[in-house]
């Protein structure tokens, strides 16, 4: 007989990453790349299965997940594809773009990097930031364990003692199981940074990228979606209060850096549905909403 409980939800962030300090065994570049594509595949069917209360799709698909290494072997790629040999390290990008404007022996940025994976990646060497880490799977104690869209937003008294400079969501967003869940997280990275007269640093370099979002994606979610381009997704982060101040297009990423103008800046009650922007047979379906 069908149970008649309701399928948990997943949590909206990577929560099968891992920040373990224990060395994995190493894979080629072209096995962690694969593993991490069927890995995001199954977990975004798995999502949909949820959704629609298919308990039977859910049961297998939760098997394949398990047949294929499971969540450990979804760690060690995830960690090995980050690593400085790869050149996975997307903060290196981030630390080159405030070293054009941040002077030896200025006050640290306060930085939120969600779904931190290690302590030890460019940012938190470069001496500019005083760092703050979340993942839902911390195995690091300098990693606190959260979900960042539970993390509760400072208030306005509190905002400049309690928020931050730059907030990093690199390869965070496109791992959010659905559209609106995207966006309800671009939505709440404002509340938590510091607002650009609560920084006071009387410098026009510094304030004129800070306070900011660093956005990391698969290029393809960009570049190859029938739902998003370059575009739409600016539209939204302008709808949201931000203005893009850097960008860089690699083969597989595409990194941006969005100066975040407050509320001042944002378009009141915004809403981007799922809308069909570049049609074609061989574009992904990834999406962003706000509703």
């Amino acid at each position: 007989m069908a149970s008649n409980r309701r399928p948990k939800r997943p949590r909206l962030l990577s929560h099968t990453r891992s920040t373990s300090v224990t060395k994995p065994s190493s894979l080629s570049s072209q096995a962690t790349r694969s593993l991490i594509r069927k890995h995001h595949t199954l977990q975004k069917q798995l999502h949909t299965a949820i959704a629609q209360g298919d308990a039977k799709s859910i049961e297998s698909l939760q098997i394949q997940l398990n047949a294929s290494g499971g969540i450990k072997k979804y760690q060690e790629a995830s960690i090995q594809g980050q690593s400085s040999e790869r050149g996975g390290d997307s903060s290196k990008v981030l630390v080159e773009w405030i070293n054009e404007v941040y002077q030896p022996g200025q006050t640290r940025l306060r930085m939120l990097e969600v779904g931190a994976l290690k302590v030890d990646n460019a940012c938190s060497r470069s001496g500019i930031f005083d760092m703050t880490r979340i993942d839902l799977h911390s195995q690091h104690p300098d990693i606190e364990t959260q979900d960042f869209m539970d993390r509760p937003v400072p208030s306005q008294e509190n905002i400049v003692a309690e928020g931050f400079e730059v907030i990093s969501l690199s390869l965070v967003v496109n791992y959010v199981g659905d559209a609106v869940g995207r966006g309800e997280m671009l939505r709440r990275v404002g509340g938590f940074l510091r607002p650009r007269q609560g920084i006071n640093r009387k410098d026009e370099a510094m304030d004129s990228i800070l306070p900011a979002l660093f956005l990391v994606l698969p290029a393809p979610c960009v570049m190859n979606s029938r739902y998003l381009d370059e575009e739409r997704l600016e539209g939204i982060l302008v709808a949201l209060g931000y203005v893009k101040v850097r960008r860089k297009l690699s083969k597989k990423l595409i990194y941006y850096l969005w100066r975040y103008d407050g509320i001042k800046g944002r378009t009141q009650d915004a809403v981007f549905r799922k809308q069909e922007v570049s049609p074609g047979a061989s574009r992904n379906n990834f999406a962003i909403v706000l509703r």
